[in-house]
């Protein structure tokens, strides 16, 4: 059975924001902006789009999302504790990171539907 989850109990936001693109995990840098994520950074967020000039972005806040992830282990369905890869997706981590519950991991396209 193939059961799509993206967008289950999705709200968003917009934000200011510069050299973001969509899909990237993205975090607050200031008073209603967000930005690209550093390795091991943590995430509030993923951009669902942007606008024309760049200057504007939809981000998901909360609900299911998928992401690319990167790192020596997948995700697993269940909880995890996740940390931006600082290339716009997520990877697993030991230390740090902020736990999310992983519904479905795809480890041929290499990415993780979330619960933000």
């Amino acid at each position: 059975m193939n059961v799509s989850y993206e967008g289950i109990g999705q709200w968003a936001a917009t934000f200011a924001c510069d050299g973001v693109s969509t899909g990237q995990v993205v975090k607050v840098s200031g008073n209603g902006t967000v930005a690209k994520c550093a390795d091991n950074d943590g995430f509030e967020g993923v951009v669902l789009s942007v606008a024309r000039d760049g200057k504007a972005c939809s981000v998901a806040m909360g609900g299911m999302v998928t992401v690319s992830y990167t790192g020596a282990s997948a995700p697993a369905a269940g909880w995890n504790s996740l940390a931006a890869d600082g290339s716009g997706g997520v990877k697993v981590v030991s230390d740090g990171g902020k736990s999310h519950l992983a519904v479905e991991v795809d480890t041929t396209a290499k990415t993780v539907t979330i619960v933000l």
